[in-house]
């Protein structure tokens, strides 16, 4: 049986970034069906090396090509014919490919175009119509993003799809384990601390500086020695504040704010999460938001700005998994790119209020709501049903719309001259 090539184009997906993860676990699994092949732009970084990577369980099924940006015209148009694909699938924001929908012409009339689709906010992108009706499939990473999809292009073939969570990696620890965890990685632990977690990039939407002035009001409330902020972040990252400096401007240079700053695999990640009392993000705006979504997997509640993705995890309608904060105001910023979307702010109060809540909290008490956000993860978002969501769908587009001679659902436009 003939394998369906793909052609992915993401975040280099052996990057540590949220899309590279999600593009990873999604590629990994196709893969390990046996029905796919793939070859990859791995783009969103400067790259020491461009010669092609294999990995080491795939081999040649999957090939990833170093690229600046995310690509351009002509290093689709050359892969296109010297590997041709039965599809061609990519994701992220929308900014990053005007120059790739600019050939759709050229693209769609040989393979069907499935765009996985990141967006944030609201107000409803009208500006980002042309995008969308260009091509085959839009699948949407959060139910904000399915919303604004279908009502800005509703002729366009739209499927919900989020992002999917390995909770055979992120799951509880034991707690005899979790308590000789924290005594061998802070100095001096007392059982009674509270521990506050926060994992991003530093970046300004992701307010981490906001982050800290406002732990330092908390712990002016509760007690300087009584809680510790563990940031999994790049200090001095030229896209986002000088955290280093912010903590010595507050004094806070005596354990109460800590970093973690390498790089590291998932499971020393779900020891942090499992380590934390709770993982705040407070981010603007954002497309899903991994690290709350891996902490409600390992079973530890979270703050969150009601925002994007964001809304969907903190909450099903009906029981809680942390405390989730409804924006006060929203800013409307923009470019010449994106000319305009709401950020969604959230107050001093709110946040200071929001971690006093979990802190009164027993321990007992915030493993049950934690256990209960794990179990929402599963239902709803664990890696073997996604996968078989873009298992299901790359196959239907593949038998529906099929690629070069036996291309359907596409009609070539022209300009054809009018006597």
């Amino acid at each position: 049986m003939k394998k369906i090539k793909i052609l992915t184009i993401s975040d280099h997906p052996l990057m540590p970034s949220g899309v590279a993860t999600q593009t990873k676990y999604v590629i990994e699994g196709l893969l390990r069906t046996g029905k796919y092949t793939v070859v990859s732009l791995g783009g969103a970084i400067k790259h020491a090396d461009y010669r092609p990577v294999m990995t080491e369980e795939f081999k040649e099924d999957w090939k990833i090509y170093p690229v600046d940006g995310f690509g351009d015209a002509n290093v689709v148009r050359s892969l296109i014919r010297s590997e041709k694909p039965d599809i061609l699938w990519f994701m992220t924001d929308p900014r990053f490919y005007g120059w790739l929908w600019s050939i759709a012409n050229e693209v769609r009339p040989l393979v069907p175009m499935v765009y996985y689709h990141v967006w944030d906010n609201y107000p409803y992108p009208t500006f980002n119509r042309p995008y969308y009706i260009s091509n085959d499939v839009v699948a949407t990473i959060s139910k904000v993003t399915d919303d604004i999809v279908r009502t800005v292009a509703p002729e366009v073939q739209c499927e919900y799809i989020p992002h999917a969570v390995n909770t055979d990696i992120f799951k509880p620890i034991d707690e005899d384990e979790v308590k000789l965890l924290k005594k061998q990685n802070f100095p001096n632990w007392k059982d009674d601390k509270f521990l506050i977690f926060w994992s991003n990039r530093n970046a300004r939407r992701k307010q981490p500086g906001a982050v800290i002035y406002w732990f330092n009001d908390f712990l002016n409330k509760v007690g300087k020695d009584k809680a510790v902020l563990l940031m999994h972040t790049e200090p001095n990252d030229q896209n986002g504040p000088n955290l280093q400096a912010i903590i010595e401007e507050l004094d806070l240079t005596h354990g109460e704010v800590l970093f973690s700053l390498q790089k590291t695999v998932p499971e020393s990640l779900n020891t942090m999460y499992n380590m934390a009392d709770v993982t705040i993000n407070i981010a603007d705006a954002e497309g899903f938001g991994l690290a709350t979504f891996e902490s409600l997997a390992a079973g530890t509640p979270i703050i969150c700005t009601m925002t994007g993705g964001l809304q969907e995890q903190v909450t099903d309608g009906k029981d809680w998994f942390g405390v989730g904060l409804e924006p006060i105001a929203k800013y409307v910023i923009g470019s010449q790119e994106v000319p305009f979307i709401h950020e969604d702010k959230v107050s001093q109060e709110q946040v200071i209020g929001a971690l006093e809540k979990m802190y009164k909290m027993t321990r007992k008490q915030r493993k049950e709501m934690g256990a209960k956000g794990r179990q929402h993860v599963l239902k709803n978002y664990n890696q073997e049903d996604i996968l078989k969501k873009w298992d299901n769908l790359l196959t239907k587009v593949y038998e529906e719309r099929g690629s070069w001679d036996s291309r359907k659902q596409y009609q070539r436009w022209s300009i054809k001259e009018v006597a």
